[in-house]
């Protein structure tokens, strides 16, 4: 024991150096002479779903809540603290909602009629509040119309306290509708700040999207993406994004389900959405939670350029959520929902004389995204699904035939259903079928190797949404260890069954720490800070290291998943001339390995990442956002040399190729 504690302390560098000792060792066979699958640039991506506050209130970088008031209650998020603060019956003023006559998405406006200027003003509140930086600036726009006797709009930022630490104002003039801007720069900085409007003159005023960006943005762009939320999604480097969902695409009804053509366009006309996530869950109900489609899909596109990742966008297929009302569009009605996929397509790759790709090039696109891949449905079962698949896979083939399709086999891992789709999906020669599984920790240990006996012959996998979910509070405590390692082992299959499955991702994405439905989650964050969950860390690490080609891992003549609770993994990199070992102990134990890699020259000196830690139930917090991280250090490491694996580690070993 003291010896185990003392190669324990030591580090990684200091186990090697130690050797061979007199612990059980377990033979790790490596053959490198040649590939046995090809691992696709898809195989690690990311999914993102409007869940969590993860696009209005995180992802967009909008400060304002409800900015157009076309929230089903067209002033919730706003407060007229003293509208009606004067005595004899005359208010000092008050916003009033008023219907367009002939609108697109755009439906409401706000006519504030202000009896006394010094007695009047209107606060919004944020996305529970506003994260303000100081050092930045932030740009403040309002559309007004039929200015009457006002000269001024102040915009103030309050503090947690109420007190003012900046402001800036604008002189609105004319009576058709006109777009005024400003810049606040803040003297300090606030977790939980409002936006104060008071107004000078005596009159009134028509006012909509009032709206609060922080000029720094993701690559600077214009009312764009909160940074360091992209940020943290590029450092994953992923092959593809899936969007916009998850169980948002369907809608508990058809009637709000998610269309795509009414998130493109100018940015003030899209029409907004209540989401689904906003009561679903009775113990978090968040009835604030709309969508106000300024992450739309033309910046969804945009976004999967940036990352260097396959746009995947998933549509609707006429089925709302079966978990809710399971609404069906009848067959016979199904052709405008075929008709949006087809022109999907079309948005995202026609040239800019087609009627979608001039909307594309409208918004500034005209080259077009490149678009591959495209899912029916998102976790919709039975015949119900199968029937209209079949109707947009003919259509979509028979116009674009080399568009890969993705259809799906429920929301659960096994079953009745899952089996029914797959059968049926097989018959049809399906492309790609999504499939979904939110277990313990435990199942994706004992399910490392669900793969190896899939139909090599057959459809493709996507693991489109998957988490380990671990019995800990409800909340950040569940991204901890245990569930990061369980995920890591579970991976091992996944790549080593890289001929079956393409593409895979952890879900949900990301939630804010206030305002959050479901949990785990792969990045947690705040008005002001996000950081990466342990989880994030090994998604990370998997997708950093990919590598091109799977190589045969063995121990004593097996394949190694969860002998002596170590699971691995091995794949070279064609283009950087890399031999990539990924091995996983989940026990709480030191665990010694013997390298024996055959088929292949190599340097001696190595870069070894590995994350691990004693406690399983560790996690990263706001308060502590570096507990577990990976720590990589450079090793010598020769041929049958035995190495050891900390307790509950992740371990990547690059090798470079003489």
């Amino acid at each position: 024991m003291k010896n185990m504690n003392r190669m324990k302390n030591l580090g990684i560098a200091a186990a090697l150096a130690l050797g061979a000792s007199a612990f059980a060792q377990t033979p790790i066979n490596v053959d490198a002479s040649k590939s046995i699958a090809e691992i696709q640039p898809t195989m690690y991506g990311i999914f993102f779903e409007d869940i969590n506050f993860a696009a209005d209130g995180g992802l967009y970088a909008e400060l304002v809540k409800n900015r157009s008031f076309e929230f089903d209650s067209p002033k919730m998020g706003w407060q007229e603290p003293n509208s009606n603060r004067h005595s004899l019956n005359k208010n000092s003023g008050i916003a009033k909602i008023i219907n367009y006559t002939d609108s697109s998405g755009n439906e409401n406006y706000a006519r504030f009629e202000i009896n006394d200027a010094s007695g009047y003003e209107i606060i919004n509140e944020g996305f529970r509040g506003m994260g303000i930086k100081k050092g930045e600036n932030y740009r403040i726009s309002v559309m007004t119309g039929n200015v009457n006797g006002i000269s001024a709009i102040k915009f103030e930022l309050l503090d947690e306290n109420g007190a003012v630490f900046g402001e800036a104002s604008i002189a609105p003039k004319g009576n058709d509708w006109t777009t005024f801007e400003t810049i606040i720069s803040p003297s300090k900085s606030a977790e939980k700040a409002t936006l104060r409007i008071t107004f000078s003159g005596k009159g009134s005023i028509d006012m909509d999207m009032i709206s609060m960006f922080p000029e720094d943005t993701w690559k600077g762009r214009k009312n764009g993406l909160r940074k360091d939320l992209v940020q943290l999604l590029a450092d994953l480097q992923p092959g593809f994004l899936r969007f916009p969902g998850g169980c948002i695409v369907e809608g508990r009804t058809l009637e709000k389900r998610y269309q795509w053509k009414k998130t493109v366009g100018a940015v003030e006309d899209r029409e907004m959405l209540v989401n689904r996530w906003n009561t679903e869950f009775s113990h978090k109900l968040t009835p604030d939670y709309f969508q106000s489609f300024g992450l739309g899909f033309f910046e969804y596109f945009q976004l999967s350029e940036d990352l260097g990742a396959e746009p995947l966008p998933i549509l609707s297929c006429g089925i709302a959520c079966q978990y809710n009302t399971g609404e069906l569009a009848p067959m016979e009605s199904l052709d405008p929902y075929v008709q949006d996929a087809l022109d999907l397509i079309e948005f995202a790759n026609g040239d800019t004389s087609s009627k979608w790709g001039k909307v594309r090039t409208d918004m500034g696109h005209p080259e077009p995204f490149n678009l591959k891949f495209i899912g029916v449905g998102n976790e919709q079962w039975g015949q119900e699904y199968i029937d209209r698949y079949k109707v947009f896979a003919k259509a979509i083939k028979e116009k674009y035939p080399d568009m890969i399709i993705v259809s799906g086999s429920g929301p659960s891992p096994d079953g009745e259903y899952f089996d029914y789709g797959w059968e049926e999906l097989k018959k049809l020669d399906a492309e790609l079928v999504d499939e979904h599984y939110y277990k313990s920790p435990q199942w994706f240990k004992e399910n490392a190797d669900r793969y190896d006996d899939y139909d090599r012959n057959g459809p493709k996998v996507f693991a489109g949404e998957y988490a380990a979910h671990p019995k800990a509070e409800d909340g950040p405590k569940e991204n901890n260890l245990e569930a990061a390692v369980a995920e890591a082992a579970f991976m091992t299959g996944l790549e080593r069954n890289a001929d079956v499955v393409y593409l895979t991702s952890y879900a949900p994405l990301m939630a804010h720490k206030d305002a959050w439905q479901w949990a785990p989650d792969l990045i947690w964050f705040d008005n002001l800070s996000s950081h990466g969950t342990v989880n994030y860390y090994v998604q990370k690490l998997f997708a950093n290291n990919r590598g091109t080609d799977v190589l045969k891992v063995s121990s004593n003549g097996n394949k190694l998943i969860g002998q002596e609770e170590i699971y691995a993994t091995a794949a070279i990199d064609s283009g950087k001339g890399e031999i990539i070992l990924k091995l996983v102990n989940t026990s709480a134990e030191n665990k010694q390995v013997q390298l024996n890699i055959s088929g292949s020259k190599f340097k001696s000196k190595a870069d070894w990442i590995s994350l691990s830690g004693d406690d399983i139930k560790a996690y990263n917090s706001f308060e502590n956002p570096k507990t577990i991280v990976p720590v990589e250090n450079e090793v010598k490491i020769k041929n049958h040399r035995t190495v050891e694996l900390a307790p509950n580690s992740v371990n990547i070993i690059k090798l470079k190729k003489s």
